[in-house]
């Protein structure tokens, strides 16, 4: 049986893995230190950097006996294209808005 790999859509789905990418943003950590900022077990946040792995998010690098984990943000500019094509519709909504807000200050 083979493993589906993540793409970066699923692994950003989750707001765990949204956080360890936040923490990630900042420098390097030890599985150990990523997993003191949560209320998870050790094997939990294991398994979410396994799926950011497979998104090609993270990577991880034997250091001793343990692992150091960092951020490879170059997967999120999938979601950023995805996202500026909505981006469109809406500037589209605040331009409406703000015109109805402004010709309603004038009415009064």
């Amino acid at each position: 049986m083979s493993a589906l790999k993540h793409d970066v859509f699923q692994a950003i789905a989750d707001p765990t893995r949204r956080e360890v990418l936040r923490l990630l943003a900042g420098k390097e950590l030890a599985i150990t230190e990523i997993t003191s900022h949560f209320p998870i077990s050790r094997t939990a946040i294991a398994k979410h950097l396994h799926i950011l792995s497979e998104a090609n998010l993270v990577s991880g690098k034997k250091v001793g006996r343990e692992k150091i984990y960092q951020l490879h943000p170059e997967p999120l500019t999938e979601v950023k294209q995805w996202l500026s094509y909505y981006e469109q519709f809406w500037n589209n909504k605040l331009s409406i808005l703000k015109h109805i807000v402004e010709n309603d200050d004038e009415s009064l």
